[in-house]
Protein backbone atom coordinates (compact mmCIF):
# COMPACT_ATOMS: atom_id res chain seq x y z
CA UNK A 1 0.00 0.00 0.00
CA UNK A 2 1.44 3.37 -1.00
CA UNK A 3 1.61 6.36 1.36
CA UNK A 4 -0.98 8.10 -0.83
CA UNK A 5 -3.42 5.20 -0.45
CA UNK A 6 -2.82 5.25 3.32
CA UNK A 7 -3.59 8.98 3.44
CA UNK A 8 -6.67 8.43 1.28
CA UNK A 9 -7.96 5.68 3.57
CA UNK A 10 -7.11 7.66 6.72
CA UNK A 11 -9.26 10.51 5.42
CA UNK A 12 -12.12 8.12 4.71
CA UNK A 13 -11.90 6.58 8.18
CA UNK A 14 -11.77 10.03 9.78
CA UNK A 15 -14.86 11.22 7.93
CA UNK A 16 -16.78 8.03 8.72
CA UNK A 17 -15.90 8.43 12.41
CA UNK A 18 -17.01 12.08 12.32
CA UNK A 19 -20.28 11.17 10.61
CA UNK A 20 -20.94 8.43 13.18
CA UNK A 21 -20.34 10.92 16.00
CA UNK A 22 -22.61 13.51 14.37
CA UNK A 23 -25.31 10.88 13.93
CA UNK A 24 -25.19 9.68 17.54
CA UNK A 25 -24.30 12.83 19.51
CA UNK A 26 -26.91 15.30 20.64
CA UNK A 27 -24.62 18.29 21.15
CA UNK A 28 -26.19 21.64 20.31
CA UNK A 29 -22.90 23.04 19.05
CA UNK A 30 -19.64 21.60 17.81
CA UNK A 31 -16.29 21.38 19.54
CA UNK A 32 -14.30 24.58 18.93
CA UNK A 33 -10.97 23.00 19.90
CA UNK A 34 -11.43 20.06 17.54
CA UNK A 35 -12.42 22.36 14.67
CA UNK A 36 -9.41 24.61 15.36
CA UNK A 37 -7.04 21.63 15.51
CA UNK A 38 -8.43 20.28 12.23
CA UNK A 39 -8.00 23.71 10.61
CA UNK A 40 -4.42 23.97 11.85
CA UNK A 41 -3.55 20.39 10.93
CA UNK A 42 -5.03 20.60 7.45
CA UNK A 43 -3.43 24.03 7.00
CA UNK A 44 -0.05 22.53 7.89
CA UNK A 45 -0.59 19.58 5.54
CA UNK A 46 -1.56 22.02 2.78
CA UNK A 47 1.54 24.15 3.41
CA UNK A 48 3.75 21.05 3.19
CA UNK A 49 1.99 20.01 -0.03
CA UNK A 50 2.45 23.47 -1.58
CA UNK A 51 6.11 23.55 -0.50
CA UNK A 52 6.70 20.11 -2.03
CA UNK A 53 4.57 20.24 -5.17
CA UNK A 54 3.68 23.91 -5.72
CA UNK A 55 0.19 25.20 -6.52
CA UNK A 56 -0.01 24.36 -10.22
CA UNK A 57 -1.09 20.75 -9.62
CA UNK A 58 -4.36 22.15 -8.23
CA UNK A 59 -5.06 23.77 -11.59
CA UNK A 60 -3.95 20.69 -13.52
CA UNK A 61 -5.97 18.32 -11.30
CA UNK A 62 -9.17 20.32 -11.74
CA UNK A 63 -8.93 21.20 -15.45
CA UNK A 64 -7.51 18.10 -17.14
CA UNK A 65 -10.56 15.83 -17.35
CA UNK A 66 -14.19 15.45 -16.32
CA UNK A 67 -13.22 13.83 -13.01
CA UNK A 68 -11.16 16.88 -12.14
CA UNK A 69 -14.10 19.16 -12.94
CA UNK A 70 -16.44 16.88 -10.98
CA UNK A 71 -14.19 17.05 -7.90
CA UNK A 72 -13.88 20.84 -8.28
CA UNK A 73 -17.65 21.29 -8.51
CA UNK A 74 -18.15 18.92 -5.57
CA UNK A 75 -15.82 21.09 -3.49
CA UNK A 76 -17.67 24.24 -4.54
CA UNK A 77 -21.09 22.72 -3.81
CA UNK A 78 -19.93 21.45 -0.40
CA UNK A 79 -18.55 24.87 0.55
CA UNK A 80 -21.72 26.59 -0.65
CA UNK A 81 -23.97 24.23 1.31
CA UNK A 82 -21.82 24.54 4.43
CA UNK A 83 -21.87 28.34 4.21
CA UNK A 84 -25.65 28.29 3.72
CA UNK A 85 -26.00 26.59 7.11
CA UNK A 86 -23.11 28.32 8.92
CA UNK A 87 -23.60 31.96 7.90
CA UNK A 88 -26.93 32.60 9.67
CA UNK A 89 -25.49 31.25 12.92
CA UNK A 90 -22.30 33.29 12.40
CA UNK A 91 -24.34 36.46 11.84
CA UNK A 92 -26.34 35.74 14.99
CA UNK A 93 -23.05 35.62 16.93
CA UNK A 94 -21.84 38.93 15.44
CA UNK A 95 -19.05 37.45 13.33
CA UNK A 96 -17.59 39.50 10.45
CA UNK A 97 -19.18 37.24 7.83
CA UNK A 98 -17.81 38.94 4.66
CA UNK A 99 -14.23 38.63 5.94
CA UNK A 100 -14.74 35.03 6.98
CA UNK A 101 -16.23 34.17 3.58
CA UNK A 102 -13.21 35.72 1.84
CA UNK A 103 -11.01 33.45 3.97
CA UNK A 104 -13.20 30.45 3.11
CA UNK A 105 -13.13 31.33 -0.60
CA UNK A 106 -9.32 31.54 -0.50
CA UNK A 107 -8.64 28.41 1.55
CA UNK A 108 -11.77 26.21 1.31
CA UNK A 109 -11.97 23.72 4.20
CA UNK A 110 -9.15 25.35 6.14
CA UNK A 111 -11.03 28.63 6.36
CA UNK A 112 -14.35 26.91 6.93
CA UNK A 113 -12.93 24.88 9.82
CA UNK A 114 -11.44 28.03 11.35
CA UNK A 115 -14.76 29.83 10.89
CA UNK A 116 -16.76 27.10 12.60
CA UNK A 117 -14.17 26.87 15.38
CA UNK A 118 -14.81 30.55 16.11
CA UNK A 119 -18.56 30.07 15.74
CA UNK A 120 -18.60 27.08 18.10
CA UNK A 121 -16.53 29.02 20.65
CA UNK A 122 -18.92 31.98 20.49
CA UNK A 123 -21.97 29.73 20.76
CA UNK A 124 -20.57 27.89 23.78
CA UNK A 125 -19.67 31.19 25.41
CA UNK A 126 -23.24 32.47 25.08
CA UNK A 127 -25.04 29.23 25.99
CA UNK A 128 -22.96 28.40 29.02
Amino acid sequence: MTPYVILFLAGLVGVLAALAHILTARAETGNPLLAALLAAGFGFFTAVTIARDGVMPVWVNHTSNLWGIQVWWDLLFALGIACFFVVPRARAQGMAVPLWLLFVAATASIGLLAMVARLFWLERRTTG
